[in-house]
Protein backbone atom coordinates (compact mmCIF):
# COMPACT_ATOMS: atom_id res chain seq x y z
CA UNK A 1 0.00 0.00 0.00
CA UNK A 2 3.02 2.44 0.21
CA UNK A 3 3.10 2.36 -3.20
CA UNK A 4 -0.51 3.24 -3.78
CA UNK A 5 -0.19 6.87 -3.97
CA UNK A 6 2.67 6.85 -6.58
CA UNK A 7 0.59 4.70 -9.07
CA UNK A 8 -2.61 6.47 -8.57
CA UNK A 9 -0.82 9.77 -9.66
CA UNK A 10 1.07 8.24 -12.27
CA UNK A 11 -2.09 7.19 -13.70
CA UNK A 12 -4.11 10.43 -13.29
CA UNK A 13 -0.93 11.70 -14.96
CA UNK A 14 -1.39 9.59 -17.96
CA UNK A 15 -4.82 10.54 -18.62
CA UNK A 16 -3.93 14.22 -18.29
CA UNK A 17 -1.19 13.31 -21.08
CA UNK A 18 -3.90 11.33 -23.42
CA UNK A 19 -5.44 15.07 -23.37
CA UNK A 20 -3.16 16.68 -25.23
CA UNK A 21 -3.65 14.62 -27.91
CA UNK A 22 -7.15 14.65 -30.03
CA UNK A 23 -9.72 15.26 -30.40
CA UNK A 24 -9.24 16.91 -26.92
CA UNK A 25 -5.80 18.86 -27.91
CA UNK A 26 -5.63 20.28 -24.41
CA UNK A 27 -1.95 20.86 -24.34
CA UNK A 28 -0.95 22.14 -21.32
CA UNK A 29 -2.61 18.79 -20.03
CA UNK A 30 0.18 17.05 -21.52
CA UNK A 31 2.83 18.76 -19.41
CA UNK A 32 0.67 18.74 -16.28
CA UNK A 33 0.41 14.93 -16.94
CA UNK A 34 3.69 14.61 -17.56
CA UNK A 35 4.55 16.44 -13.84
CA UNK A 36 2.62 13.94 -12.27
CA UNK A 37 4.00 11.14 -13.39
CA UNK A 38 7.20 12.03 -12.90
CA UNK A 39 6.27 13.00 -9.18
CA UNK A 40 5.29 9.36 -8.91
CA UNK A 41 8.60 8.26 -10.58
CA UNK A 42 10.61 10.62 -8.44
CA UNK A 43 9.41 8.81 -4.79
CA UNK A 44 9.96 5.18 -6.02
CA UNK A 45 12.43 2.54 -6.07
CA UNK A 46 13.85 2.14 -9.93
CA UNK A 47 12.40 -1.08 -9.82
CA UNK A 48 8.96 -0.15 -8.38
CA UNK A 49 8.93 2.78 -11.02
CA UNK A 50 9.64 0.54 -13.90
CA UNK A 51 6.13 -0.92 -13.27
CA UNK A 52 4.74 2.56 -12.45
CA UNK A 53 5.86 3.43 -16.00
CA UNK A 54 4.38 0.35 -17.50
CA UNK A 55 1.15 0.61 -16.11
CA UNK A 56 0.94 4.33 -16.34
CA UNK A 57 2.03 4.11 -19.98
CA UNK A 58 -0.33 1.29 -21.41
CA UNK A 59 -3.05 3.72 -19.87
CA UNK A 60 -1.81 6.23 -21.66
CA UNK A 61 -1.71 4.28 -24.95
CA UNK A 62 -4.79 2.71 -24.27
CA UNK A 63 -6.46 5.82 -24.45
CA UNK A 64 -4.24 7.36 -27.72
CA UNK A 65 -4.49 3.84 -29.63
CA UNK A 66 -8.59 3.72 -28.82
CA UNK A 67 -9.32 4.08 -32.64
CA UNK A 68 -7.22 1.22 -33.71
CA UNK A 69 -9.81 -1.47 -33.73
CA UNK A 70 -12.39 0.94 -35.61
CA UNK A 71 -13.06 -1.14 -38.60
CA UNK A 72 -10.66 -3.12 -37.96
CA UNK A 73 -11.90 -4.77 -34.64
CA UNK A 74 -14.82 -6.91 -36.47
CA UNK A 75 -12.42 -9.08 -38.44
CA UNK A 76 -11.22 -10.13 -34.98
CA UNK A 77 -14.12 -9.85 -32.97
CA UNK A 78 -14.54 -10.53 -29.86
CA UNK A 79 -10.86 -10.15 -29.53
CA UNK A 80 -10.95 -6.92 -31.31
CA UNK A 81 -9.72 -5.26 -27.96
CA UNK A 82 -6.51 -6.92 -28.49
CA UNK A 83 -5.70 -4.30 -31.37
CA UNK A 84 -5.57 -1.68 -28.47
CA UNK A 85 -3.94 -3.55 -25.49
CA UNK A 86 -1.29 -5.26 -27.49
CA UNK A 87 0.34 -2.33 -28.96
CA UNK A 88 -0.13 -0.69 -25.89
CA UNK A 89 1.55 -2.84 -23.65
CA UNK A 90 4.46 -2.70 -26.14
CA UNK A 91 4.81 0.95 -26.36
CA UNK A 92 3.76 1.04 -22.48
CA UNK A 93 7.40 -0.81 -21.70
CA UNK A 94 9.09 2.66 -23.41
CA UNK A 95 7.38 4.47 -20.56
CA UNK A 96 8.31 1.88 -18.12
CA UNK A 97 12.11 2.17 -18.99
CA UNK A 98 11.87 5.93 -18.71
CA UNK A 99 10.43 5.43 -15.10
CA UNK A 100 13.58 3.22 -14.36
CA UNK A 101 16.19 5.16 -15.46
CA UNK A 102 14.24 8.51 -14.20
CA UNK A 103 14.11 6.62 -10.62
CA UNK A 104 17.99 6.37 -11.01
CA UNK A 105 18.65 9.62 -11.65
CA UNK A 106 16.87 10.95 -8.67
CA UNK A 107 19.21 9.08 -6.47
CA UNK A 108 22.73 9.62 -8.03
CA UNK A 109 22.93 12.99 -10.69
CA UNK A 110 23.33 15.77 -8.98
CA UNK A 111 20.31 17.29 -7.32
CA UNK A 112 20.06 20.45 -9.34
CA UNK A 113 20.41 18.33 -12.55
CA UNK A 114 17.79 15.65 -11.53
CA UNK A 115 15.12 16.87 -14.22
CA UNK A 116 17.24 17.30 -16.80
CA UNK A 117 18.12 13.56 -16.48
CA UNK A 118 14.90 12.88 -16.07
CA UNK A 119 13.45 14.67 -19.04
CA UNK A 120 16.51 12.95 -21.22
CA UNK A 121 15.71 9.84 -20.16
CA UNK A 122 11.96 9.77 -21.45
CA UNK A 123 12.82 11.38 -25.28
CA UNK A 124 15.68 8.64 -25.75
CA UNK A 125 12.65 6.34 -24.47
CA UNK A 126 10.68 7.81 -27.17
CA UNK A 127 13.19 7.60 -29.69
CA UNK A 128 13.72 4.01 -29.33
CA UNK A 129 10.28 3.44 -29.36
CA UNK A 130 9.98 5.47 -32.43
CA UNK A 131 12.68 3.75 -34.34
CA UNK A 132 13.14 0.37 -35.99
CA UNK A 133 10.88 -2.02 -38.51
CA UNK A 134 8.26 -2.34 -35.39
CA UNK A 135 8.08 0.79 -34.28
CA UNK A 136 4.65 2.57 -33.58
CA UNK A 137 5.56 6.49 -33.22
CA UNK A 138 2.00 7.78 -32.43
CA UNK A 139 1.13 9.04 -29.22
CA UNK A 140 5.01 11.11 -29.14
CA UNK A 141 4.38 14.02 -26.27
CA UNK A 142 6.03 16.68 -28.94
CA UNK A 143 3.09 15.94 -30.79
CA UNK A 144 0.81 18.12 -27.89
CA UNK A 145 2.84 21.01 -28.74
CA UNK A 146 2.46 21.71 -32.64
CA UNK A 147 0.64 24.80 -32.05
CA UNK A 148 1.76 26.30 -29.08
CA UNK A 149 4.79 28.63 -28.64
CA UNK A 150 7.53 25.53 -28.12
CA UNK A 151 6.60 24.33 -32.07
CA UNK A 152 9.40 26.43 -33.41
CA UNK A 153 12.21 24.20 -31.25
CA UNK A 154 11.25 21.28 -33.68
CA UNK A 155 13.09 23.01 -36.97
CA UNK A 156 16.30 22.61 -35.29
CA UNK A 157 15.44 19.59 -32.50
CA UNK A 158 12.64 17.38 -33.86
CA UNK A 159 10.21 16.02 -32.20
CA UNK A 160 12.32 14.05 -29.63
CA UNK A 161 14.36 17.41 -28.85
CA UNK A 162 10.70 18.69 -28.57
CA UNK A 163 9.70 15.92 -26.12
CA UNK A 164 12.87 16.88 -24.00
CA UNK A 165 12.06 20.32 -23.67
CA UNK A 166 8.53 19.50 -22.15
CA UNK A 167 9.79 17.05 -19.89
CA UNK A 168 12.15 19.21 -18.22
CA UNK A 169 8.99 21.58 -17.73
CA UNK A 170 7.19 18.62 -16.03
CA UNK A 171 10.01 17.27 -14.41
CA UNK A 172 11.29 20.26 -12.54
CA UNK A 173 7.74 21.34 -11.58
CA UNK A 174 7.52 17.68 -10.12
CA UNK A 175 10.71 18.03 -8.77
CA UNK A 176 9.77 21.05 -6.82
CA UNK A 177 6.89 19.72 -5.98
CA UNK A 178 8.50 16.82 -3.82
CA UNK A 179 10.46 19.58 -2.09
CA UNK A 180 13.53 18.03 -2.63
CA UNK A 181 17.09 19.66 -2.13
CA UNK A 182 18.05 22.14 -4.86
CA UNK A 183 14.64 22.20 -6.25
CA UNK A 184 14.05 25.83 -6.62
CA UNK A 185 17.27 26.09 -8.84
CA UNK A 186 16.37 23.26 -11.02
CA UNK A 187 13.18 24.84 -11.77
CA UNK A 188 14.69 27.93 -12.48
CA UNK A 189 17.63 26.45 -14.08
CA UNK A 190 14.86 24.57 -16.51
CA UNK A 191 12.69 27.34 -17.06
CA UNK A 192 15.59 29.38 -18.30
CA UNK A 193 16.77 26.85 -20.43
CA UNK A 194 13.58 26.27 -22.18
CA UNK A 195 12.98 30.14 -22.40
CA UNK A 196 15.84 30.67 -24.50
CA UNK A 197 15.86 27.55 -26.48
CA UNK A 198 12.54 28.47 -27.50
CA UNK A 199 13.06 32.49 -27.95
CA UNK A 200 16.02 31.24 -30.07
CA UNK A 201 14.21 29.15 -32.41
CA UNK A 202 11.83 31.65 -32.88
CA UNK A 203 14.51 33.98 -34.04
CA UNK A 204 16.39 32.03 -36.15
CA UNK A 205 12.76 29.99 -37.39
CA UNK A 206 13.37 30.02 -41.25
CA UNK A 207 9.94 29.64 -41.90
CA UNK A 208 9.58 33.11 -40.58
CA UNK A 209 10.75 34.09 -43.67
CA UNK A 210 8.73 32.10 -46.25
CA UNK A 211 9.38 32.90 -49.44
CA UNK A 212 5.71 33.28 -51.37
CA UNK A 213 4.05 29.37 -52.60
CA UNK A 214 3.54 29.83 -56.22
CA UNK A 215 2.57 26.26 -57.41
CA UNK A 216 -1.01 25.61 -57.57
CA UNK A 217 -1.84 22.04 -55.83
CA UNK A 218 -5.21 20.58 -55.24
CA UNK A 219 -6.10 17.40 -52.91
CA UNK A 220 -9.45 15.48 -53.63
CA UNK A 221 -10.91 14.23 -50.98
CA UNK A 222 -13.71 11.78 -52.39
CA UNK A 223 -15.75 10.24 -48.95
CA UNK A 224 -16.17 7.09 -49.44
CA UNK A 225 -16.61 4.98 -46.24
CA UNK A 226 -14.30 2.40 -45.38
CA UNK A 227 -17.43 -0.08 -45.09
CA UNK A 228 -18.06 -0.07 -48.87
CA UNK A 229 -14.98 0.96 -50.41
CA UNK A 230 -13.81 -2.36 -51.63
CA UNK A 231 -17.51 -3.31 -53.15
CA UNK A 232 -17.75 -3.40 -57.19
CA UNK A 233 -20.63 -0.52 -56.73
CA UNK A 234 -17.97 1.76 -54.64
CA UNK A 235 -15.10 1.32 -57.28
CA UNK A 236 -17.91 2.48 -60.01
CA UNK A 237 -18.78 5.56 -57.10
CA UNK A 238 -15.01 6.05 -56.46
CA UNK A 239 -14.02 6.46 -60.33
CA UNK A 240 -16.83 8.86 -61.34
CA UNK A 241 -16.54 11.00 -58.24
CA UNK A 242 -12.80 11.36 -58.14
CA UNK A 243 -13.24 12.07 -62.03
CA UNK A 244 -15.58 14.37 -61.92
CA UNK A 245 -13.82 15.85 -58.54
CA UNK A 246 -10.63 16.48 -60.61
CA UNK A 247 -11.99 18.10 -63.77
CA UNK A 248 -13.65 20.35 -61.21
CA UNK A 249 -10.25 21.21 -59.45
CA UNK A 250 -8.83 21.46 -63.00
CA UNK A 251 -10.31 24.80 -63.55
CA UNK A 252 -8.07 26.57 -61.53
CA UNK A 253 -5.29 25.12 -63.36
CA UNK A 254 -3.09 23.93 -60.40
CA UNK A 255 0.20 22.16 -61.61
CA UNK A 256 -0.30 19.05 -59.47
CA UNK A 257 -3.67 16.92 -58.15
CA UNK A 258 -3.42 14.59 -55.25
CA UNK A 259 -5.49 11.85 -54.67
CA UNK A 260 -5.69 9.34 -51.44
CA UNK A 261 -4.40 5.87 -50.80
CA UNK A 262 -5.68 2.95 -52.55
CA UNK A 263 -8.64 5.20 -54.41
CA UNK A 264 -8.48 2.80 -57.08
CA UNK A 265 -8.95 -0.20 -55.57
CA UNK A 266 -7.50 -2.52 -57.87
CA UNK A 267 -3.63 -3.37 -59.38
CA UNK A 268 -3.96 -0.53 -61.58
CA UNK A 269 -1.21 -2.00 -64.04
CA UNK A 270 -3.34 -4.98 -65.16
CA UNK A 271 -6.48 -2.46 -66.28
CA UNK A 272 -5.09 -1.10 -69.57
CA UNK A 273 -8.86 0.53 -69.66
CA UNK A 274 -8.11 2.24 -66.17
CA UNK A 275 -4.74 3.53 -67.04
CA UNK A 276 -6.39 4.73 -70.75
CA UNK A 277 -8.88 6.56 -68.62
CA UNK A 278 -6.71 8.49 -66.10
CA UNK A 279 -4.03 9.13 -68.56
CA UNK A 280 -6.46 10.84 -70.43
CA UNK A 281 -8.02 12.90 -67.48
CA UNK A 282 -4.55 14.03 -66.63
CA UNK A 283 -4.28 15.06 -69.96
CA UNK A 284 -7.37 16.67 -70.19
CA UNK A 285 -6.84 18.62 -66.73
CA UNK A 286 -3.37 19.62 -68.31
CA UNK A 287 -2.19 18.95 -64.30
CA UNK A 288 0.19 15.72 -63.06
CA UNK A 289 -1.90 13.94 -61.60
CA UNK A 290 -1.00 11.48 -58.71
CA UNK A 291 -3.71 8.38 -57.99
CA UNK A 292 -3.38 5.76 -55.08
CA UNK A 293 -3.54 2.50 -56.23
CA UNK A 294 -2.26 -1.43 -55.92
CA UNK A 295 0.41 -2.99 -57.99
CA UNK A 296 1.13 -6.25 -58.91
CA UNK A 297 4.28 -7.32 -60.40
CA UNK A 298 6.19 -10.88 -60.53
CA UNK A 299 7.85 -9.81 -56.99
CA UNK A 300 4.46 -9.37 -55.66
CA UNK A 301 2.15 -6.87 -54.23
CA UNK A 302 2.41 -3.05 -53.45
CA UNK A 303 0.94 -0.37 -52.15
CA UNK A 304 1.52 2.36 -55.12
CA UNK A 305 1.38 5.92 -56.08
CA UNK A 306 0.51 6.27 -59.88
CA UNK A 307 2.42 9.29 -62.27
CA UNK A 308 0.78 10.67 -64.68
CA UNK A 309 2.27 13.65 -66.56
CA UNK A 310 0.08 16.55 -67.53
CA UNK A 311 0.29 14.84 -71.29
CA UNK A 312 -1.47 11.90 -70.05
CA UNK A 313 2.31 10.00 -70.06
CA UNK A 314 2.70 7.63 -67.37
CA UNK A 315 5.50 8.85 -65.81
CA UNK A 316 6.50 6.04 -62.63
CA UNK A 317 4.94 4.13 -59.76
CA UNK A 318 6.01 4.92 -55.93
CA UNK A 319 5.73 1.85 -54.00
CA UNK A 320 5.32 2.27 -50.27
CA UNK A 321 8.74 1.82 -48.42
CA UNK A 322 7.61 1.98 -44.65
CA UNK A 323 4.48 -1.18 -44.44
CA UNK A 324 2.75 -1.60 -41.26
CA UNK A 325 3.63 -4.20 -39.34
CA UNK A 326 0.96 -6.87 -38.88
CA UNK A 327 -1.35 -4.87 -41.43
CA UNK A 328 0.58 -4.62 -44.32
CA UNK A 329 3.30 -7.06 -43.91
CA UNK A 330 3.97 -10.07 -40.90
CA UNK A 331 7.07 -9.56 -39.44
CA UNK A 332 8.57 -12.91 -38.90
CA UNK A 333 6.37 -14.96 -41.29
CA UNK A 334 7.61 -18.39 -40.60
CA UNK A 335 7.23 -17.84 -36.66
CA UNK A 336 3.96 -16.28 -36.69
CA UNK A 337 2.32 -17.55 -39.96
CA UNK A 338 0.35 -19.83 -38.29
CA UNK A 339 -0.78 -17.75 -35.71
CA UNK A 340 -5.05 -16.90 -35.44
CA UNK A 341 -5.31 -14.14 -38.00
CA UNK A 342 -2.13 -14.52 -39.01
CA UNK A 343 -3.95 -15.07 -42.46
CA UNK A 344 -5.68 -11.61 -42.23
CA UNK A 345 -2.52 -9.68 -42.56
CA UNK A 346 -1.80 -8.88 -45.89
CA UNK A 347 1.53 -9.24 -47.78
CA UNK A 348 2.74 -6.44 -49.66
CA UNK A 349 6.36 -5.49 -50.60
CA UNK A 350 8.24 -2.52 -50.17
CA UNK A 351 9.97 -0.43 -52.44
CA UNK A 352 12.85 1.38 -52.49
CA UNK A 353 12.03 5.04 -54.67
CA UNK A 354 11.67 7.96 -52.29
CA UNK A 355 9.55 8.76 -55.43
CA UNK A 356 11.05 12.39 -55.64
CA UNK A 357 10.06 14.26 -58.85
CA UNK A 358 9.86 17.63 -60.31
CA UNK A 359 6.58 19.60 -60.18
CA UNK A 360 6.86 23.00 -61.98
CA UNK A 361 10.15 23.90 -60.33
CA UNK A 362 9.39 22.10 -57.62
CA UNK A 363 10.81 18.77 -56.22
CA UNK A 364 8.35 16.67 -54.48
CA UNK A 365 8.08 13.59 -52.46
CA UNK A 366 5.09 11.38 -51.77
CA UNK A 367 4.44 9.47 -48.09
CA UNK A 368 1.52 6.63 -47.99
CA UNK A 369 0.09 6.81 -44.60
CA UNK A 370 1.84 5.40 -42.40
CA UNK A 371 5.17 6.76 -43.77
CA UNK A 372 4.42 9.80 -42.43
CA UNK A 373 4.44 8.98 -39.11
CA UNK A 374 8.07 8.62 -39.24
CA UNK A 375 10.71 11.44 -39.18
CA UNK A 376 13.23 9.49 -40.76
CA UNK A 377 11.22 8.65 -44.40
CA UNK A 378 11.09 12.54 -45.14
CA UNK A 379 14.86 12.91 -43.94
CA UNK A 380 15.51 10.34 -46.54
CA UNK A 381 13.52 12.40 -49.20
CA UNK A 382 14.58 15.47 -48.23
CA UNK A 383 18.02 14.09 -48.79
CA UNK A 384 16.93 13.24 -52.47
CA UNK A 385 16.32 16.91 -52.98
CA UNK A 386 12.72 16.99 -51.85
CA UNK A 387 11.41 20.52 -51.38
CA UNK A 388 7.83 19.46 -50.28
CA UNK A 389 5.75 16.20 -49.32
CA UNK A 390 2.25 14.90 -50.89
CA UNK A 391 0.47 12.61 -48.00
CA UNK A 392 -1.69 10.12 -49.35
CA UNK A 393 -3.82 8.06 -46.92
CA UNK A 394 -7.24 6.28 -46.24
CA UNK A 395 -8.07 7.18 -42.93
CA UNK A 396 -11.28 6.25 -43.61
CA UNK A 397 -10.71 2.79 -41.64
CA UNK A 398 -10.41 4.92 -37.97
CA UNK A 399 -14.13 6.43 -39.04
CA UNK A 400 -14.55 9.91 -36.36
CA UNK A 401 -12.12 8.62 -33.76
CA UNK A 402 -9.15 10.30 -33.01
CA UNK A 403 -7.35 8.91 -35.93
CA UNK A 404 -7.59 10.62 -38.44
CA UNK A 405 -6.90 13.91 -36.22
CA UNK A 406 -3.74 12.43 -34.95
CA UNK A 407 -2.49 11.05 -37.97
CA UNK A 408 -3.25 14.74 -39.19
CA UNK A 409 -1.19 16.75 -36.57
CA UNK A 410 1.85 14.45 -37.47
CA UNK A 411 1.82 16.07 -40.62
CA UNK A 412 2.34 19.52 -38.75
CA UNK A 413 5.35 18.07 -37.24
CA UNK A 414 7.04 17.03 -40.25
CA UNK A 415 6.27 20.26 -41.39
CA UNK A 416 8.22 21.69 -38.79
CA UNK A 417 10.61 19.43 -38.62
CA UNK A 418 11.58 19.91 -42.77
CA UNK A 419 10.53 23.47 -43.36
CA UNK A 420 8.72 21.96 -46.12
CA UNK A 421 5.12 22.44 -47.84
CA UNK A 422 3.11 19.42 -47.35
CA UNK A 423 -0.33 18.44 -49.12
CA UNK A 424 -2.23 15.77 -47.79
CA UNK A 425 -5.07 13.92 -49.29
CA UNK A 426 -7.16 11.78 -46.95
CA UNK A 427 -10.15 9.61 -48.25
CA UNK A 428 -12.62 10.40 -46.14
CA UNK A 429 -10.41 13.38 -44.14
CA UNK A 430 -8.48 15.52 -42.65
CA UNK A 431 -7.15 16.90 -46.40
CA UNK A 432 -5.16 20.18 -46.49
CA UNK A 433 -2.20 22.27 -46.69
CA UNK A 434 0.19 22.75 -44.33
CA UNK A 435 2.42 25.72 -44.48
CA UNK A 436 6.59 25.29 -43.16
CA UNK A 437 5.39 26.62 -39.94
CA UNK A 438 3.04 23.77 -38.96
CA UNK A 439 -0.33 25.34 -39.86
CA UNK A 440 -2.97 24.40 -41.93
CA UNK A 441 -3.42 27.42 -44.05
CA UNK A 442 -6.09 25.07 -46.54
CA UNK A 443 -7.91 21.67 -44.86
CA UNK A 444 -11.39 19.84 -45.41
CA UNK A 445 -13.12 18.32 -42.46
CA UNK A 446 -13.44 14.61 -41.69
CA UNK A 447 -17.09 12.99 -43.96
CA UNK A 448 -17.25 15.73 -46.57
CA UNK A 449 -16.71 15.59 -50.32
CA UNK A 450 -13.96 18.24 -50.79
CA UNK A 451 -11.65 19.66 -52.68
CA UNK A 452 -8.75 21.51 -51.20
CA UNK A 453 -6.98 23.72 -53.07
CA UNK A 454 -4.41 26.16 -52.46
CA UNK A 455 -0.41 26.78 -53.17
CA UNK A 456 2.94 25.64 -52.23
CA UNK A 457 6.47 26.71 -52.40
CA UNK A 458 10.12 26.07 -51.59
CA UNK A 459 11.01 25.08 -48.33
CA UNK A 460 12.58 26.95 -45.29
CA UNK A 461 14.91 24.32 -45.12
CA UNK A 462 15.94 23.48 -41.20
CA UNK A 463 18.57 22.72 -39.29
CA UNK A 464 16.73 19.19 -38.37
CA UNK A 465 15.96 18.25 -42.00
CA UNK A 466 19.39 18.79 -42.85
CA UNK A 467 20.87 16.25 -39.90
CA UNK A 468 18.10 14.12 -38.63
CA UNK A 469 17.26 12.17 -35.35
CA UNK A 470 20.25 10.76 -34.54
CA UNK A 471 22.44 13.44 -33.31
CA UNK A 472 19.62 14.83 -30.90
CA UNK A 473 18.82 11.01 -29.77
CA UNK A 474 22.92 10.00 -29.24
CA UNK A 475 23.33 13.69 -27.65
CA UNK A 476 20.54 12.78 -24.78
CA UNK A 477 21.75 9.17 -24.63
CA UNK A 478 25.24 10.89 -23.78
CA UNK A 479 23.66 13.98 -21.74
CA UNK A 480 22.20 11.19 -18.91
CA UNK A 481 24.95 8.75 -19.42
CA UNK A 482 26.82 12.06 -17.85
CA UNK A 483 24.56 12.90 -15.26
CA UNK A 484 24.45 9.59 -13.68
CA UNK A 485 28.10 8.31 -14.13
CA UNK A 486 28.85 9.36 -10.74
CA UNK A 487 26.86 8.47 -7.16
CA UNK A 488 26.45 12.00 -5.72
CA UNK A 489 27.62 12.00 -1.76
CA UNK A 490 24.73 10.70 0.65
Amino acid sequence: MAFAGPFVAAAAGAGLMALGLPKASIAPAAIVGLALVYWAWFGLPPRVAFLAGWFSGTIYFCATFSWFGETAGKFVAPYGFVLVLFPALMEGFAIAVAGWLTAIAARRAPPALVPLAGAAAFAVAEWLRSSGPLALPFGNVAYAQVATPLAPLAAFVGSFGLTFAVCLLAASAAWWARGEPAALRAGAFAAGVVLVATAAAWALWPARHLAPPTVRVAAIQGNIPQDVKWTREAFELANARYEALTRSAALARPALILWPETVVTIDLNLSPAMLARLSGLARAAHTELIVGAKQLTARGEYNALYYFGPDGTQQGVYQKRRLVPFVEQLPAERLLGNLPGAALVSRFLSGTWTGVREVDGLRVAPMICWESAFDGSAHEAVRDGADAFLVATDDAWFGETAGPYQHAEIAQMRALETGSWIVRAAATGISGIVAPTGRYVRSAPLDRVAIVEGAIGPPARTAYARFGAAPVGIALVLLYAALVARRRPE
